[in-house]
């Protein structure tokens, strides 16, 4: 068990203002963190620069502090730590942890037609052993434990991922340059000294994968707490792709009262502190107040 003091964070994707449900994320984050005295980050996932839009960053962290949500320390940003993924790719090349793959998306996509459609397409290993002659290597991947990664999820419970049959070994970075997810959120995780993850139940699937990385680097594995996700009407995860509008700023009580009892408690009406009206810090402190005691 991770006896380390309690570090938790909350890293969105500038790909669109703060919405719904990832208000809904950053909150249980917080009250976790506050309720264990712990310390709450803030990093801006914008590794994927196809997608992510700069302008949204700032419009991220004003949304965060309309809510009262104050983080600790300095916000990181990864489109300014490619030096670090690099040096930390290179640790596991060095350890044979990695090899490069000349297999393309059609190709790969063949080797699952056998899948029932919403099955995880698998990479069936063509380039473990070396690419085929005269291909070039379109990316890097990790050579993915044999055995099965079993850990436990504060919410879900105990969890068993042979990661092998269900991803096969994933990709690090890609032939174009763009680092991949895994090992990013991993490196930063790490080096920011992150003990628990609260985070939305979409990204439970990828856990496996990034606790492998995290043996790989002969790191101790954060505590994961997955909250149940905010839907949207078509039965999708709420997002910027389904349609999620962005936060009203001028309403943000409402808005924690919508996530919090999407999380599953009580509509909370704070007295105001010394004020005309409530703040949302007098919400979140009411708020930590229910959290500690359903802890």
């Amino acid at each position: 068990m991770n006896t380390q003091k309690y570090k938790g964070r909350f890293a969105p994707s500038p790909t669109g203002p703060l919405h719904l449900g990832s208000l809904a994320t950053a909150l249980g984050s917080w009250l976790e963190a506050r309720s264990r005295g712990g310390e709450w980050l803030v990093r801006i996932e914008n590794i994927d620069e196809e997608r992510c839009k700069p302008e949204f960053t700032p419009l991220i962290l004003q949304a965060l502090q309309a809510h009262g949500l104050a983080w600790d320390g300095e916000v990181w940003v990864q489109s300014q730590r490619h030096a670090v993924y690099a040096h930390h790719l290179q640790q596991l090349s060095e350890a044979g942890l990695v090899y490069p793959c000349a297999c393309t998306r059609k190709e790969i996509d063949d080797a699952n037609a056998h899948r029932a459609f919403g099955e995880n397409r698998v990479y069936p290993g063509t380039c473990v052993e070396g690419m085929p002659a005269g291909r070039q290597a379109r990316a890097i991947r990790f050579r993915c434990p044999s055995h099965a990664i079993e850990w436990h999820d504060h919410r879900l419970g105990l969890i068993q991922d042979h990661l092998q049959q269900s991803s096969g070994d994933f990709v690090l970075k890609r032939g174009d340059g763009f680092w991949a997810y895994h090992l990013v959120v991993v490196v930063d995780d790490m080096l920011s000294g992150v003990t628990h993850i609260v985070r939305g139940e979409d990204l439970a699937d990828t856990t496996a994968r990034q606790i492998a990385l995290y043996r790989a680097f002969n790191a101790q594995t954060p505590q994961y707490w997955h909250l149940p996700v905010i839907l949207a009407e078509d039965g999708q995860k709420l997002s910027k792709q389904t349609g999620a509008k962005a936060l009203d700023l001028s309403h943000p009580l409402d808005n924690l009262n919508k996530v919090w009892t999407h999380l599953g408690y009580e509509p909370i009406c704070p007295l105001a502190n010394g004020t005309s009206r409530p703040t949302p810090a007098d919400w979140l402190n009411a708020a930590l107040r229910v959290w500690r005691r359903s802890r």
